[in-house]
């Protein structure tokens, strides 16, 4: 049976795997604790690895109705895991609003987290030319909806990321799903609050990263004290990094 922590008033599923420092990985939305497994494989040999499943998902519980969340909620989840575990310091990898929830907890909660992996968060605030991509992208989300049900809108999301691991476990959860898109536009950080994250910090794009996330990423990373750019994509070389600094 899945062991389940204290979040912020609801209770997250959670795996534990290896040994030594902590790492703790953070899902996208339309994941959970089960998509961020490869990685998991090749961490634990190093570190003691935390992956978990955010409120929605998974084993783990949500309000109800479940209609929306904010980075700010999902940063007081992490926060509560942590606490509940006894962890400081932990390496925190977050993918896609994953990562934003990362940086929430590092610009509020100030020595919790020692450092930062983020794959391609989407701090899209200072990237202008993405308001016509996701007006686009709502778009079709929107049609899909209408024509097939929420599901058919989770379903139009994945298909513009092929190759996502958990598709059917994403389609279960639609109303988790929606949560997460309407909390993506709720990160609100300043410039200044950005500065003022001291935490070493790796972000990473891939090959096949989409132009507004590039340009988010290079954004953040020029605000960041000690950002450091990873533009191959290689999201466990960049953890592996930052481990042994």
């Amino acid at each position: 049976m899945t062991p389940l922590a204290p979040g912020a008033g609801v209770d997250l599923a959670y795996r534990e795997d290896g040994t030594g420092a902590a790492v703790v990985l953070v899902h996208d939305l339309g994941g959970d604790d089960l998509a961020m497994g490869p990685l998991v494989s090749e961490l634990s040999r190093e570190a003691r690895v935390i992956r978990y499943a955010r409120r929605g998902y998974g084993a783990s519980s949500a309000p109800e109705p479940y209609a929306g969340t904010t980075v700010m909620e999902q940063g007081e989840d992490l926060a509560a895991l942590l606490g509940a575990l006894e962890i400081t310091g932990a390496l925190a990898v977050g993918d896609g609003f994953g990562a934003l929830i990362v940086l929430d907890v590092a610009r509020r909660h100030p020595g919790l987290l020692a450092a930062a992996v983020l794959h391609e968060p989407p701090l899209l605030a200072f990237v202008p030319d993405a308001a016509r991509v996701l007006s686009d992208e709502r778009a079709r989300i929107e049609a899909a909806v209408a024509g097939g049900g929420p599901p058919a809108g989770v379903a139009a999301w994945l298909d513009a990321r092929p190759g996502r691991e958990g598709r059917e476990r994403a389609l279960a959860v639609p109303g988790a799903f929606f949560a997460d898109y309407a909390g993506s536009s709720t990160f609100a950080a300043t410039r200044a609050e950005l500065r003022a994250i001291g935490l070493p910090t790796a972000v990473v794009t891939g090959p096949t990263t989409r132009a507004h996330l590039v340009a988010a990423a290079d954004a953040l990373v020029a605000l960041l004290a000690d950002g450091r750019r990873v533009p191959d994509g290689d999201v466990a070389a960049a953890t592996r990094t930052l481990l042994v600094d």
